[in-house]
């Protein structure tokens, strides 16, 4: 699939600040006033600016509220309705703990869930998707689910629990890489069985379908050489996981944890761009390219 910059940021971002949501929601960190509000802007500007950056992505982002009428059979519906209401009941819980300096425990906790429900049914719009094998296996909530959670504990000042989320999200990542390269193949399907004319023989392209590029191509079958997706994966895992574990394992430090949280946002960068470039769609059959 093509890595478009607008998803790549949307996915990566959001996936960060509702991460972060669902800390705060618990009440990590202890927070109130000035430095609640603090916590809450880095949050918001987050998500929402995630939000925001996929609409880029859209042909017509006009209209993108015509989503929310399709809540009952897409995900991406469910995606906007979980996000609106998320960032609804967490505005009214950090109302509470920055102006009054009170923590509505039950409204936090709603609010959390709320937000990793959103970053939940960000993957389901990936993961549903059987045209693409890599994406469509429970893996790929899990690696979405996790990155974001991990991403808030390191956001959230929650050393303990970063270090152990991260570890966790690399585990993820390893075999989401390692299960993805095996899926196209396990799935069965080539080009005999999408045209159903491998019983009559041996089914081959008699020519290109097209004599130059177009949609379908440019979208969907995107190439990335095995060589340089090796050396990507070494770079996002060490800048995503490997360096802010070392970080947060010395003394603690404002400016090593900036380290680490920008060391972690520029690995996810990395991860996602591979998870968008090596999903292999089945349209590339009909074009050779799988």
């Amino acid at each position: 699939m093509h890595p478009a910059p607008s998803v790549i940021f949307f996915s990566t971002f959001s996936g960060l600040g509702f991460g972060l949501l669902f800390f705060l929601g618990f009440g990590f960190p202890a927070v109130t006033g000035f430095t609640a509000f603090a916590f809450f802007a880095i949050a918001y500007v987050l998500a929402v600016g995630g939000l925001i950056a996929s609409t880029f992505h859209l042909g017509h982002p006009e209209r993108a509220l015509k989503a929310f009428t399709q809540w009952r059979s897409s995900w991406l519906s469910r995606e906007g309705w979980c996000a609106v209401a998320a960032l609804l009941v967490m505005a009214l819980y950090g109302a509470g703990l920055v102006f009054l300096e009170q923590r509505w425990t039950v409204l936090g906790i709603i609010g959390a869930f709320l937000s990793i429900g959103t970053v939940f049914t960000t993957a389901m719009i990936y993961g549903q998707l059987k045209t693409v094998p890599r994406w469509n296996t429970p893996l790929t909530p899990a690696y979405l689910l996790s990155i974001s959670i991990a991403g808030g504990a390191l956001m959230a000042g929650q050393i303990t629990w970063a270090i152990a989320l991260l570890v966790l999200a690399g585990a993820v990542q390893v075999i989401t890489w390692t299960m993805g390269d095996n899926a196209f193949e396990s799935a069965g399907t080539d080009l005999a069985s999408a045209t159903q004319l491998g019983n009559i023989g041996t089914v081959r392209s008699f020519e290109p379908p097209h004599t130059g590029t177009n949609y379908l191509l440019r979208e969907f079958v995107y190439v990335i050489g095995r060589k340089h997706a090796l050396k990507l994966r070494v770079i996002a895992l060490g800048l995503m996981v490997v360096l802010p574990v070392l970080v947060l394992l010395l003394p603690f430090n404002h400016w090593l944890a900036l380290v680490a949280v920008l060391s972690h946002v520029a690995g996810v960068l990395a991860s996602r761009w591979l998870f968008f470039a090596q999903a292999e769609h089945v349209v590339g059959l009909y074009y050779g390219k799988r």
